[in-house]
Order: structure tokens, then C-alpha cells, then sequence
């Protein structure tokens, strides 16, 4: 739902939030919020005024900004999942599969960025918030399935090679949303591509991502023995 700003809703649009849709107005007015303050200026009273309910009106729904913070990275994982569901289809290899979640991850956060900004700098606690693991679990399971069948099953070398990827998606995405927002679609593929391609590259030299053997410890001069 699509929250428009400026005026007061109308008593009839204030009491239908109030009779079920508050919660999903809510999550939709942080969205919007977020994107024009950033999530670290986020507050439920101003939440409240969008939607023009008393400030004590989003407890029936939500413990605290955090609690509705929550709900907002579950959607955004969820809409993740939903988008780059398509593109990782069982009947594509594993190395395909993770080249488009890379593709798919840069698409998502240029077109998500307020999403993105929850998920990535809300700071959630997890263990608070258990629906977000919950909900970014089935993207998880779908990239470490990829991750271990390329790496046959070594929990090492799957680890080295998903923390490589994690790391390079990430970046890619960082340095595009860095450029400022409203990115032009051309620069936004420009970014997908090479991230698919990366992620490609990783792959290829994923023998290269093993950890070095630790160095021996040298051994101590023990006392000098007395010639006999």
C-alpha cells in the first residue's frame, strides 16, 4: 500500500487503521519515512502524526520503534526471497544460481534502498527479534545450498567461499548506493552485471580462498648442556 503525505487522513480512513490496517499502515509509513530521514532519525510518534492516530495508537501493534523496525526487515527479506525466487531455480547450476542471487541482491537493494537501510544499519537484535532470522532463512538456506555443492561438502571451504561472495555482493552494492540515490536503470544493471561476474570469478578460483596453514611455532633454545 502506497502511503501518500502531506494532509491528516480522514476520519473514516482513521478509523478503518484503527479497526485492522494500523499494523500494515505502519510498516508501510516507517518505509516511507526511513527513506526520507534514514532509519537512525525514525520515530513512532512521527509514525503516529503520518497516519494522524494518537501516539499511543502503534502499541496495540508493536512493543517499540524497534519491535516495528522488525517488521520491517521481515518484509524486506520477504520481498528478497520473493524476487530472487525466479532466478534460482533447481534445474540452473550452482554457480548460476549464486551469480544471479548476486545480480538479483544489487537489483534489490537500488530499488529497496529504504529495506536495505533497515536490514543493514537498524542494528536488530536477532535474539529479540526472532521473525527475521525466521524470514531470512529461506534466502540463507538457498545460497548455502549453492555454497556446498561447490565446495563437496567441506564446511571450511564452503564458509571461506560464502563469506567471499557475501563480501563482494555486498560491496558492490555499497559502491552504487553510494553514488546517491535515483541511480539511472543502466548504472543499476551496470552494477548487477559485475557483481554476477565477481561472483562468477570467485568461484572459479575458490581453491584460492583456502586458509593458509598455520606457521609452526619456533621452538624455544633449551638450556646449554654442560659437556660431560
Amino acid at each position: 500500500m502506497q502511503i501518500i503525505w502531506g494532509a491528516m487522513p480522514e476520519p473514516a480512513k482513521r478509523d478503518r487503521y484503527h479497526h485492522g490496517d494500523l499494523r500494515a499502515a505502519l510498516i508501510d509509513t516507517a518505509i516511507g519515512l526511513v527513506a526520507e530521514r534514514g532509519v537512525r532519525n525514525f520515530s513512532l510518534a512521527e509514525a503516529s502524526r503520518r497516519l494522524g492516530v494518537a501516539v499511543s495508537a502503534p502499541y496495540a501493534h508493536f512493543a517499540d520503534r524497534d519491535d516495528l523496525l522488525a517488521a520491517v526487515a521481515v518484509h524486506a527479506y520477504e520481498l528478497l526471497h520473493a524476487e530472487l525466487a525466479p532466478e534460482t531455480g533447481q534445474d540452473r547450476p550452482p554457480a548460476d544460481r549464486l551469480a544471479a542471487m548476486a545480480r538479483g541482491y544489487v537489483r534489490f537493494a537500488a530499488a529497496h534502498r529504504p529495506l536495505f537501510e533497515v536490514v543493514y544499519e537498524a542494528g536488530l537484535d536477532k535474539a529479540r527479534h526472532p521473525e527475521i532470522e525466521a524470514a531470512e532463512r529461506p534466502v540463507t538456506d538457498a545460497f548455502l545450498a549453492c555454497v556446498r555443492a561447490l565446495s563437496g561438502g567441506d564446511d571450511a571451504a564452503s564458509e571461506d567461499l560464502a563469506t567471499a561472495i557475501e563480501a563482494t555482493a555486498l560491496g558492490h552494492v555499497m559502491l552504487l548506493l553510494d553514488n546517491g540515490t535515483g541511480q539511472e536503470p543502466a548504472t543499476v544493471e551496470l552494477a548487477a552485471g559485475r557483481a554476477a561476474r565477481a561472483t562468477l570469478a570467485l568461484i572459479d578460483s575458490r581453491h584460492l580462498l583456502g586458509r593458509p596453514a598455520a606457521a609452526p611455532v619456533p621452538r624455544r633454545p633449551g638450556p646449554a648442556r654442560a659437556d660431560r
